[in-house]
């Protein structure tokens, strides 16, 4: 899957003392964009010539094996050879250990923007010196990254498993999704999306794996459930185009197992659960 880049090690200990070297990489980001250039994420003795970036402009984000990755939150001018692009298309990027730092980082820069003022008292949060924490010198306010949990859920029926189509976006098939909501357990988020979605309801929901997706800022975690009995599918509009039974034989092949929803997909297929 996307996180899986062994033998590369990702380190994520945070350590803002650490001090950048020449072929660190560098994410410069702004709004959801960062700079690319030559198609990668640029290096810190290119950044450092060309912008002439104060050293507290760079805030340390995590290593993998021994490069370290940076933020830079402040926009930069752009030119013919360094240009701003939209940060999903970090998860193209080579090879599979760049793309999946580069979205981490993108999810991590995303986060820094989103928080630059207190939400209890208005006033400018300062990043913490000991773990990677934002806080408030006002109020004492102080919060960490938020990741939002996500499930996926194969709903089977023997030998079928249950496939979906987005109403906007993603076009291929895919698994019945949803983030769980203040409250929940991901077995109650399972039901919940499940009838809401198709208008169905489940039983025996068993575990699968899970995936740190950095495009949604969310954790996937897989679960398979059975129906419980025979019936037709009422499909939700708002979200959904198509719903559709597959044989194990007829599943398309649609995408990579880079997603734990294409993983789940595969494992049903090669009749792994």
């Amino acid at each position: 899957m996307f996180q899986d880049i062994s033998p590369q090690v990702f380190d994520n200990h945070y350590d803002q003392r650490r001090a950048p070297i020449g072929t660190d990489y560098v994410v410069l980001y702004h709004n959801r964009e960062a700079i690319l250039h030559d198609g990668t994420l640029p290096r810190y003795q290119e950044v450092a010539a060309k912008w002439q970036l104060p050293g507290t402009a760079y805030t340390y984000l995590f290593s993998i094996d021994q490069t370290a990755f940076y933020l830079v939150a402040d926009q930069v001018p752009e030119d013919a050879a360094y240009q701003y692009v939209e940060t999903r298309r970090f998860t193209q990027l080579t090879p599979n250990w760049l793309a999946f730092a580069a979205a981490t980082a993108a999810h991590l820069g995303w986060w820094y923007e989103t928080n630059q003022f207190c939400g209890r008292c208005g006033h400018r949060m300062e990043q913490d010196s000991k773990e990677r924490a934002l806080r408030c010198p006002q109020c004492g306010q102080l919060i960490f990254p938020k990741i939002s949990p996500a499930i996926i859920v194969g709903v089977t029926d023997g030998d079928s498993i249950l496939m979906t189509k987005f109403l906007t976006g993603y076009n291929r098939y895919s698994l019945i999704s949803g983030y769980a909501e203040i409250g929940e357990t991901l077995e109650a988020t399972i039901a919940r999306e499940v009838h809401e979605e198709v208008g169905l309801s489940v039983h025996n929901i068993r575990y699968f794996g899970s995936q740190p997706w950095a495009p949604s800022e969310s954790l996937l975690v897989g679960f398979f459930a059975d129906l419980d009995q025979e019936k037709s599918i009422r499909l939700e509009h708002d979200e959904l185009a198509k719903a559709q039974w597959f044989k194990r034989e007829e599943i398309p092949h649609d995408d990579t197992t880079l997603s734990l929803t294409w993983k789940m997909i595969e494992a049903f297929r090669n009749h792994e659960v």
